[in-house]
């Protein structure tokens, strides 16, 4: 069964850092693209940041450029997303997802992406 596990969301204070976690079973991560999502209430689903799946090409947000930085350990089967010096307007869902259609490099619309996880809350509030 082919599944996605997000943890390390929370509440933080500004400025603050989290590491979130994306986790998967039934399949091998490295194989595919990966991308990390958020959704704030009242908002579009955005691409925060996303991890090839042949060269580990990374891409970034222009909001999160600088101050998130995604990783992928193989041997764990997972996938990071380093989030320091958080701000209010960071506080959403994130999602991390996987694009079994593409091969190769990532997007950042959320489109492509097959396999979802059920997404982790991050709260940036003083």
């Amino acid at each position: 069964q082919v599944q996605l596990v997000e943890s390390g969301g929370g509440l933080v204070q500004p400025g603050g850092s989290l590491r979130l976690s994306c986790a998967a079973s039934g399949f091998t991560l490295a194989h595919y693209p990966i991308g990390w999502f958020r959704q704030a209430p009242g908002k579009e689903r955005e691409g925060v940041s996303c991890i090839g799946s042949r060269d580990g090409s990374t891409y970034y947000a222009d909001s999160v450029k600088g101050h998130f930085t995604i990783s992928r350990d193989n041997a764990k089967n997972t996938v990071y997303l380093q989030m320091n010096n958080l701000k209010p307007e960071d506080t959403a869902v994130y999602y991390c997802a996987a694009a079994k259609g593409l091969v190769g490099l990532c997007v950042l619309s959320p489109s492509p992406y097959t396999y979802w996880g059920q997404g982790t809350q991050v709260t940036v509030s003083s």
